[in-house]
């Protein structure tokens, strides 16, 4: 029986040192890829990062939760090579931009504008991205004359009382430790709905159904995620932000706006879309059938929808 025993915490401690490695080595190699593809800059909020990709007519990429400039770049790289120039800022309390005290989105809309007289930038679109469609609204009101147009990509809605976050307290704990939010990611076929309905809101059965690249870009997006751990203060931000309920003059914003979303997102983006659309005087809302909040199955519909939007507002 003892033999039995030193067999069996023989076999526990190869298998621990083996995944410890593993998550190691991934690890790594998440850290890696955000080396050296960004700057930052120091403005009166603290230092602000970036990333710059493309040439052309300039476009502010705001990121969505648990993303960052990498985020950003991932979501629109393909505008780069349309004529366009990317700028991706990391928002607030994401990777290596500063978490300033007693924060609000009106403060990160005008970090974007330190962020946009150091690049000597006068005037942008803005393409805001989930939770990043706060900020993006209140640079577009608070700045008008710096704001051509506003896209608006499945715009984060508030949280719904008494929920804290979505996904609930699995998600809570990935976003909290890198080595959980690893496992989860490694454990996604085996997760009841899988990571993509949980943490994309997005329904398995539509991922299941993409086409292979569209498979590809939801793994991207889901191993992107990594490492969580210097994107969590900016979370926490955001999970506070979706919780407030904080009003916005969206009457307000006088550029052009297109929204984005798809019917069955399950993080409810769809009926936002149509609302900040019909709250502005010159707005255009679009909801795809399907793809949830990734819009899988129809990005190429979003991206032609915005390149068309994106030439019309730079005439």
């Amino acid at each position: 029986m003892g033999r039995i025993l030193l067999v069996i915490v023989a076999v526990l401690v190869v298998a621990t040192v083996g995944v410890y490695a593993i998550y190691a080595r991934d690890m790594s190699s998440a850290r890696d890829r955000l080396t050296g593809r960004s700057e930052t800059v120091e403005t009166s909020f603290g230092t602000l990062e970036y990333a710059l990709m493309g040439e052309g007519e300039p476009v502010l990429v705001v990121h969505g939760a648990a993303g960052g400039f990498d985020q950003g770049i991932d979501m629109t790289g393909a505008l780069a090579g349309r004529g366009y120039r990317l700028i991706a800022p990391s928002r607030f309390g994401y990777l290596r931009s500063t978490l300033p005290a007693n924060v609000t989105t009106a403060m990160q809309a005008d970090a974007y504008v330190k962020l946009l007289d150091h690049l000597g930038v006068d005037k942008v679109v803005v393409l805001g991205i989930s939770a990043g469609a706060w900020s993006s609204m209140q640079f577009a009101i608070r700045h008008p004359e710096r704001c051509r147009a506003l896209v608006l990509m499945v715009p984060a809605d508030y949280l719904p009382a008494g929920t804290t976050i979505h996904g609930g307290a699995v998600a809570k704990a990935i976003f909290n430790s890198d080595f959980v939010a690893w496992a989860a990611l490694n454990l996604m076929p085996i997760l009841p709905g899988g990571m993509s309905q949980m943490m994309l809101g997005t329904d398995s059965a539509v991922v299941r159904a993409a086409e292979p690249s569209e498979k590809a870009r939801v793994r991207q997006i889901l191993s992107h995620l990594l490492p969580v751990s210097p994107r969590a203060k900016g979370m926490q931000f955001d999970i506070k932000t979706a919780a407030t309920h904080e009003p916005y003059p969206i009457e307000k914003i006088t550029c052009p706006v297109l929204t984005i979303s798809a019917e069955d997102d399950r993080f409810g983006t769809a009926a936002r879309a149509r609302d900040i659309a019909a709250r502005v005087p010159d707005g255009r809302a679009i909801v795809l059938p399907t793809g949830g909040h990734a819009l899988v199955g129809h990005y190429a519909d979003a991206l032609r929808e915005m390149t068309a939007f994106l030439h019309g507002a730079s005439l």
